[in-house]
């Protein structure tokens, strides 16, 4: 709201706007920094990393039809896995998130029940479980309850020694969420092809490719209110992804490739103008 009521030089979003309201308010939209969300559970004796889904029994989880651990759907994947009698317990966010965006954008994609039972947004009406406010609160209860299922961000899991789940991805591969396959997804993906690069790094394809991925986006007027402010926003972010890949990477996020960010600085040269209509980034 504040980017486009002017009174920011830039604004952030964890989903991207739409081409029709990129054209209507005037912004260019591009992103900035790519990581990754994942399922946590707490079952006894589950290390991280050792439970496997898939996106249609996550879907049937947290559509509440499958209910118990030793579900033969969850068992059939984990043969080697002693899964416990015991209850699900469904935890999600209470408040609207990117998060939740990005997991409901996913469920969608994988489960039709999903999409045409719940849908996907920053919040949704849930069909079961629990909330947490922020990534914080999900990974608080799953910490906290036994036998329970929640989503965060991946930098959450590893902060709060949750354990994390593999997921099949697209090409049909089970893998881990870790920065390289993060970076396989975003590597996979069609920015250049995207209207606004607004690209949702859900299900991506690639045999390495984490299926719950996602960017933040940046957005910035095409018309700059002052120039020297607008200017000094694309030096930082310009030096941002020359030096931030090492910062990102401890902050357990993902550089963007170097191809797109070239393609990022070609679009700051060829849309960004002066109020006199002159371009101000040099590529």
């Amino acid at each position: 709201q504040q980017i486009i009521a002017g009174t920011v030089d830039f604004g952030a979003s964890d989903d991207p706007m739409s081409e029709e309201l990129l054209t209507k308010h005037e912004l260019l939209q591009f992103p900035a920094i790519v990581g990754g969300t994942v399922p946590v559970v707490n079952i006894e004796g589950v290390e991280p990393g050792a439970l496997r889904l898939t996106g249609d029994v996550l879907a049937k989880i947290y559509l509440g039809d499958i209910k118990k651990w030793d579900d033969e759907a969850i068992k059939a994947l984990n043969p080697d896995l002693n899964l416990p009698a015991k209850s699900i317990v469904v935890i999600h966010r209470s408040d609207g998130s990117g998060t939740t965006f990005g997991w409901t954008n996913y469920l969608s994609k994988v489960s039709s029940d999903w999409k045409n039972r719940v849908g996907e947004g920053k919040a949704v009406r849930w069909p079961t479980g629990q909330g947490g406010k922020g990534n914080e609160g999900v990974a608080a209860y799953v910490r906290q309850l036994k036998n329970s299922i929640g989503y965060v961000e991946y930098a959450y899991a590893k902060q709060n020694n949750l354990s994390w789940a593999q997921l099949q991805n697209l090409d049909q591969q089970f893998v881990q969420p870790n920065q390289e396959s993060f970076a396989a997804a975003a590597a996979n993906a069609d920015w250049n092809g995207t209207p606004g690069m607004g690209v949702v790094l859900t299900n991506e394809p690639g045999a390495d490719s984490w299926p719950i991925t996602a960017a933040s986006f940046i957005l910035v007027p095409k018309t700059a209110r002052s120039t020297e402010k607008a200017t000094a926003v694309l030096e930082f972010f310009d030096w941002a992804f020359k030096n931030g890949s090492t910062q990102a990477a401890e902050l357990d996020y993902v550089a963007l490739p170097n191809e797109v960010t070239d393609e990022i600085r070609q679009a700051w040269s060829s849309s960004l103008k002066s109020t006199e209509g002159k371009a101000i980034w040099a590529p």
